[in-house]
């Protein structure tokens, strides 16, 4: 049965109650999906080379081609998402990324594998930067914090299931089952959206074919740049790259100014608000990246844990935004995300400080609440930051306010990529405390950013 169209007017209320139960799980399955998928590749790849017979360096292309054209990807999505319809551009992400994870998981060499990762990573970016805009259609305007927690516990839960999933898949079968294990979940997602999700309104707009073209160079340019960062012998390549992806990028915003509704949503972050809570959220990817990529370093070389020890003294970061991310949601709809946000980033950055200054004989407890203490910051900042970013955008431009969330995202991860690589190219062993006290200081930096935005409000007000 196909699903009627919903009046605009529906819409802009959002569901009523009974629709929702039904829809929301429908969306949320599409993030589960892409993001399991994500955490889980990284495992395999040792794996991954042994059986395709291939070189670790070409073998990182796994993961890198996802990334890389999952960036280039977002804000043309999104573009498209406001042109087409959210529903429709969803629905094929889940169709797509689902054929891709069996192209995966057939793959009889590397380069197919990554052709298929390659159309996965599209797809992904379909799913991933046009659920903020169908949560926002589903849930009514005084539920937007809800809408965003949801996301948050998805991604929190997808994230810390990952790895166990990924070290229970390869103990019991082959590395083709990590991706194989997405087309059950991929065919119940695609069933229950393609059933209940309803059909959302699209836009008169030209699709932006050269804004398309420059985005992509500008992204690829740079991210490429940025992983030759921490090479050593490559810093010069890695110099020309970043700077030619800049040259491109001011092309790129001195061809979208002209536009009424820009691919680059530069209209959204004239808003001074908006503006800050991107940087903001950047920042804030860039610190947990930051510590994400160090600290296993600093537990196996500094406090000599092993490697399953690392993974359950990491776990709880991630485990604990599980019971937050609700319990933000719910308080960000009802006092100040600005300040909110701002708290939680200040309790992330005292969290960083205690695990970059661990005492020599920290105990594994020790180790754990201090990673609790930066779930619990992380999480309080997460939720609201992300409110104010999709409520703060006119409803029809919650597809820009989509791609805005997920590029500032992809841009703070990789540059917190960039800058551990660098620190260890720098210092060696001492890279890994390096990138924790370099976390700790970008934190407290997106806290005072964070303040900024209350008195933005003001003005505005």
């Amino acid at each position: 049965m196909t699903q009627p169209m919903a009046p605009a007017a529906t819409l802009a209320e959002g569901l009523c109650a009974s629709a929702r139960r039904i829809a929301v799980p429908s969306i949320l399955l599409g993030t589960f999906l892409g993001n399991l998928d994500a955490s889980i590749a990284n495992v395999a790849l040792p794996t991954i080379a042994r059986d395709l017979v291939a070189d670790p360096a070409s073998t990182v292309w796994v993961v890198n081609a996802y990334q890389l054209i999952f960036a280039m990807a977002v804000l043309p999505l999104a573009a498209l998402g406001e042109k087409l319809g959210y529903r429709r551009v969803f629905l094929c992400g889940v169709a797509g990324f689902t054929l891709a994870s069996l192209g995966c998981a057939l793959a009889p060499s590397l380069s197919w594998l990554v052709a298929a990762r390659v159309v996965q990573g599209l797809c992904g970016a379909c799913m991933s930067t046009i659920v903020p805009a169908l949560l926002r259609m589903v849930f009514p305007p005084h539920m937007g914090g809800r809408a965003i927690s949801l996301l948050a516990l998805t991604v929190a839960l997808s994230t810390a299931a990952g790895p166990s999933v990924a070290a229970v898949i390869l103990t019991l079968g082959d590395w083709r089952w990590l991706f194989a294990i997405n087309l059950p979940i991929g065919l119940v997602a695609l069933g229950a959206s393609y059933r209940f999700l309803p059909r959302t309104p699209g836009a008169e707009r030209r699709i932006d074919v050269p804004g398309a073209l420059l985005n992509a160079a500008t992204l690829a340019l740079i991210i490429i740049g940025l992983g030759h960062v921490g090479e050593a012998g490559h810093h010069g390549v890695a110099a020309l790259q970043i700077v030619l992806g800049l040259v491109v990028a001011v092309v790129l915003v001195r061809h979208q100014r002209s536009r009424q509704t820009p691919m680059l949503p530069l209209d959204l972050m004239r808003v001074p608000v908006l503006a800050l809570s991107s940087l903001t959220s950047v920042a804030c990817y860039m610190a947990q990246t930051l510590a994400y990529v160090g600290m296993p370093f600093l537990l196996q070389h500094t406090f000599a844990r092993s490697e399953a020890a690392t993974g359950l003294l990491i776990t709880p970061w991630p485990l604990v935004i599980v019971f937050i991310a609700p319990l933000a949601g719910r308080l960000s709809d009802r006092f100040d995300s600005a300040r909110m946000s701002a708290l939680g980033l200040g309790v992330f950055a005292v969290g960083l400080a205690s695990l970059a200054w661990l005492p020599a004989d920290a105990s594994d407890w020790g180790i754990a609440w201090r990673m609790v203490i930066c779930g619990v910051g992380f999480g309080f900042f997460q939720t609201p930051n992300n409110r104010i970013i999709m409520m703060g955008a006119p409803r029809e431009r919650s597809g820009a306010a989509s791609g805005l969330m997920t590029i500032a995202r992809t841009v703070g991860m990789t540059l917190g990529a960039a800058v551990v690589a660098l620190l260890f190219d720098l210092y060696g062993d001492d890279g890994a405390r390096a990138a924790m006290v370099s976390a700790t200081i970008l934190a407290a930096l997106g806290g005072s950013v964070s303040l900024l935005r209350v008195r933005a409000k003001a003005r505005a007000g």
